[in-house]
């Protein structure tokens, strides 16, 4: 008899976190297309508008960690599914407020903040997919795929959002981005399963693999089984806060594209809305080839070179080649090439991205939820800080220094790297 082919199923289950990804993203870059509008309509100054920014994050970041236990918990399949439709619910309340309502401000600083606590589950979540079913080896790529729908949803944005705001108001993208959402939740829960055992289209070679190459045997795991990691343990990990300290920095740069960037090429570059839509696309789509192949790079280091020269010196490298471009983009004249440059940055960036995912699943198994969910916090509590910060130093001393600092960040991000050991694995009681 003919062998059965082995199935792929992981991979397309990984394709399609990859889409909610980039749904998700779209659901909070829009916000800083329309950001000039919004702030018209309502009356709000620049810095105001840095903390509706922020108030997004701060949300994101502060429910990074719970989310992250919900997710190992209750398990990747309806934890996600459950949190679409919250995003949807809020996005769709950003855009449904009144003109003349009052305190505007107040009202957005809430929906955004909920807006982000909902979000909050999604990395966790897929990272605790990925420590079940993600072998070892494969982790930098299927990783990189996954947070390529970062810089995919933030490319589609500007083009996007802009051409809705056009012809049909700033409002019209809210809710066109909510309603995409809800679809793909719905396919997600229908697809999707906790773990290969319980899936009808793994086949066993393929089942077989992935349990091969589980840093613990996650995939015969349940979520009511899984293992919990105590708090203390965590916390006393010298990794985890090394990793933590560096995704804070990643986080501070990589949102200085999220929440300002296309209002630094129209209000400081003097680009028009139109040329601004086009350019704004540049570091996302970086990120978008970025992400996939800095885990494919990462992967074949790691099998040639091991986990801590493949993964850690790997990205202390390009975060380092990332704070450069960044100062290159901010001294650079002309629009045109500074977009080029500060693209190539966010690119370099983007080389690393996977490789903390990957990382926190080797070293927490099946509570990589909660670890995940500890780094990302970090991220996210360095973005909340950039978009509120960016624009003060700006406005003190010049956006020039704005990305120097963001810079300096980045460039101590990239030495915490060579702090962290894959190796070291944080073993439930």
């Amino acid at each position: 008899m003919t062998p059965k082919p082995q199935s792929r199923t992981r991979w397309f289950l990984i394709f399609w976190i990859f889409i909610l990804g980039a749904i998700a993203f779209l659901d909070r870059v829009n916000i800083s297309i329309a950001g000039a509008s919004i702030a018209a309509e309502y009356h709000l100054s620049n810095v105001q508008l840095g903390y509706v920014f922020s108030a997004f994050l701060v949300g994101y970041a502060l429910f990074q960690t719970p989310g992250g236990r919900v997710a190992d918990r209750g398990g990747p399949r309806r934890v996600i599914a459950v949190a679409v439709i919250w995003w949807g619910v809020f996005t769709v309340l950003t855009a449904s407020l009144p003109t003349r309502v009052g305190s505007a401000l107040l009202l957005l600083l809430a929906v955004r903040f909920s807006l982000g606590a909902g979000e909050a589950v999604m990395y966790p979540a897929s990272n605790q997919f990925v420590a079940k079913w993600i072998p070892t080896q494969e982790r930098g790529i299927a990783n990189g795929w996954i947070f390529a729908g970062v810089g995919t949803g933030s490319a589609l944005a500007p083009p996007l959002i802009t051409y809705l705001m056009i012809h049909y108001g700033w409002r019209s993208s809210f809710w066109i981005s909510a309603a995409i959402g809800l679809v793909a939740g719905a396919v997600w829960f229908v697809i999707a399963r906790d773990s290969p055992r319980e899936h009808p289209g793994v086949s066993a070679s393929e089942l077989a693999h992935i349990q091969s190459g589980l840093t613990l045997d996650a995939s015969s795991l349940t979520a009511s089984s899984a293992p919990v990691v105590a708090w203390r343990a965590i916390l006393r990990s010298k990794d985890v806060r090394a990793v933590t300290l560096s995704y804070f920095s990643y986080g501070y740069m990589s949102w200085i594209f999220f929440s300002w960037f296309f209002i630094y090429l129209t209000t400081v570059r003097g680009m028009n809305l139109k040329a601004s839509a086009r350019f704004a696309m540049l570091p996302f789509l970086a990120m978008a080839v970025g992400s996939p192949l800095g885990g494919l790079i990462s992967d074949a280091l790691t099998r040639r070179l091991g986990q801590r020269r493949g993964r850690c010196v790997f990205s202390c490298v390009v975060m380092a080649l990332a704070a450069a471009f960044l100062i290159l983009g901010a001294l650079v004249p002309g629009p045109r090439w500074a977009s080029v440059a500060l693209a190539a940055g966010a690119g370099a960036l983007y080389l690393s991205q996977s490789c903390y995912w990957s990382v926190t699943a080797d070293i927490a198994g099946p509570s990589s939820g909660a670890v995940s969910g500890l780094m990302n916090m970090g991220a996210q509590l360095g973005g909340a800080v950039t978009a509120s910060l960016t624009p003060a130093i700006a406005a003190r001393y010049g956006w020039t220094a704005s990305f120097l600092v963001a810079a300096t960040l980045c460039a101590a991000g990239a030495v915490a790297w060579l702090a962290v050991d894959p190796n070291h694995k944080i073993a439930p009681p």
